[in-house]
């Protein structure tokens, strides 16, 4: 009996719905802005805290840090490639990074932090 008289009332009502979708929305947005901005400071304390590492991590681990931290920052690589076919170091940098394309900021945020208490131990 109780949802019969509450659908005939919000039949009567159309902008109920229209009110409780805006203000569901402004909720979700303020919960949304909320939760990026402990991932942005959890972020900060692990980009500081990946300077104080137990042990200095292997060239595979820094690099997934390093593409990470850029993806995180600057969002999709751009640019050119290394042009010296030689600087091993900067391809290696570049296609780490490229191989993030599309993933956003907030994810690979949450990858890094979580990386950085994996390498804390």
């Amino acid at each position: 009996m109780i949802a019969i008289e509450h659908w005939q009332t919000e039949s009567r009502c159309p902008g109920f719905y229209a009110g409780l979708l805006t203000a569901n929305s402004k909720l979700l947005s303020s919960l949304k802005i909320f939760i990026r901005m402990e991932l942005k400071e959890q972020f900060d304390q692990a980009v500081s805290e990946s300077r104080n590492l137990p042990e200095k991590p292997g060239n595979e681990i820094l690099l997934q840090l390093y593409s990470l931290y850029k993806q995180s920052t600057e969002g999709d690589v751009n640019g050119e490639p290394p042009s010296n076919p030689f600087d091993f170091v900067a391809k290696a940098k570049y296609e780490a990074w490229a191989g993030l394309k599309g993933k956003s900021s907030a994810d690979a945020m949450a990858e890094y932090v979580q990386l950085i208490r994996k390498l804390k131990g």
